[in-house]
């Protein structure tokens, strides 16, 4: 909104990832808002915790579907999140409701975890199920297309990863 009214928004995913830093953590996600892809940042903070049950704490996300994630991370990937706080946000105060965001969840707290950046220019598009597999969206070209123009080449989606161990293969970067 502007001083003479209303001005179309030309570009929305380059608003929600003007600020988007390459860091242990973050991840970026092709969603949909009706029709239209949009790309947005989510980040994940897994900190080691002093309270007998860990929290799973999720801003712009479902929390039951946080919890589902972490137990999924836990029992199919083996991550031992047991006596860790789980903080997940996604930036820009959007909320996010979609199956699709599942695999940027996921690979947001993978990344936190295990304190390695997600390769630059990489997009995570995916359902993720109960047994760590990865599903198909839909509108999987829309989103692909969406993140292309923006720049992004490196696409994980249940086209090139059928489960989550392939899709950490394919984003994460090595080191530590």
């Amino acid at each position: 909104m502007e001083e003479k009214g209303m001005i179309e928004v030309k570009n929305p995913s380059k608003l929600f990832l003007e600020q988007k830093v390459e860091a242990p953590g973050s991840a970026v996600v092709s969603t949909l808002t009706g029709l239209r892809p949009l790309l947005v940042e989510i980040q994940a903070l897994v900190t080691k915790t002093n309270l007998p049950v860990p929290r799973r704490t999720g801003s712009g996300v479902d929390n039951n579907k946080l919890q589902l994630l972490a137990a999924v991370l836990q029992k199919r990937m083996g991550l031992p999140l047991f006596d860790q706080d789980v903080f997940v946000n996604v930036t820009g105060g959007l909320k996010i409701s979609e199956p699709a965001a599942d695999l940027g969840i996921c690979m947001a707290i993978i990344s936190s975890f295990k304190d390695q950046s997600i390769v630059s220019k990489t997009v995570l598009i995916g359902e993720v199920g109960l047994l760590g597999e990865l599903r198909n969206v839909r509108e999987i070209g829309k989103r692909s297309a969406e993140a292309k123009k923006l720049g992004y080449s490196n696409i994980v989606s249940s086209e090139n990863a059928k489960n989550l161990s392939q899709a950490v293969k394919l984003c994460l970067t090595t080191g530590r």
